[in-house]
């Protein structure tokens, strides 16, 4: 899964695609390295990330949708919102999967909206709310706590028929760096929910602590060589900025394992 942010304040690509020649060239190359999805964003949700309006959000991803569908008809396309609307119109354009990053809490009705149009449906956990969920994160055992979140979320897409779905474990969302490698060494558990998991680690900011990195952009290398230490743990969708790193690795495992 591409990222592609129509944001100007992304963590590590805002402003990058506010223009349209910038975002038809950046998917070109994502697609010349064999990407399966592009995830749309129009709002950022880095911590202390301030809200858009919907009407701002759908001005921004819609146009973008709509031109993608005429130029890569075949190319599956996902949409990063928690709003209802936004996600509605999106799939009225073509979208094929509602990316929630707030699992269900901020719309309920996302489950009811996947099953209308037959989409597909990211159900990631999140503590608190992007502006917040940074201040002061606290789990008393984060893995289960997260895992019964996802479980119970998972169960009530299911019973609004919706047929496929991921969960993700959320990885910066209202973690400190500690709940994040607690998640990391424990997503085999996150397997018995039943549902493929998609994870998003890319050039987050506890790669910053690991490998005391500042500038996001240059944490691509750290990103592509935890994805292959993860390679048993049962990930269906790695959610990335960097598409040809991935492709790269896709390859050399085809070849390989």
């Amino acid at each position: 899964m591409g990222i592609l942010n129509i944001t100007p304040d992304s963590f590590s690509d805002g402003g990058d695609n506010f223009e349209m020649s910038n975002v038809i060239a950046n998917v070109e190359d994502m697609v010349t390295n064999s990407v399966d999805i592009i995830d749309i964003g129009g709002e950022s949700t880095r911590p202390s990330a301030q809200a858009v309006d919907i009407k701002e959000e759908i001005n921004r991803v819609i146009p973008i949708i709509k031109i993608l569908k005429k130029i890569y008809p075949k190319i599956q396309l996902s949409i990063d919102t928690t709003k209802y609307d936004v996600a509605k119109m999106a799939l009225d354009n073509g979208v094929d999967i509602i990316n929630d990053v707030s699992g269900l809490q901020f719309e309920p009705k996302f489950a009811e909206l996947a099953a209308q149009y037959n989409a597909g449906l990211v159900i990631m956990h999140m503590q608190g709310n992007p502006k917040i969920m940074q201040s002061k994160p606290y789990y008393f055992d984060v893995v289960e706590e997260v895992y019964y979140f996802l479980n119970e979320k998972v169960e009530l897409a299911k019973s609004f028929g919706v047929k496929k779905i991921w969960s993700d474990v959320g990885i910066g969302f209202g973690k400190t760096f500690e709940h994040n490698i607690q998640l990391l060494k424990n997503l085999d558990k996150f397997n018995k929910i039943g549902v493929p998991q998609l994870l998003g680690i890319s050039r987050k900011s506890f790669l910053k602590n690991i490998l005391e990195i500042d500038n996001p952009k240059e944490r691509d290398l750290g990103t592509v060589l935890l994805h292959t230490l993860l390679l048993t743990k049962g990930i269906d969708i790695l959610r990335v900025h960097n598409v040809q790193n991935l492709n790269t690795l896709r390859k050399l495992i085809r070849e390989i394992i």
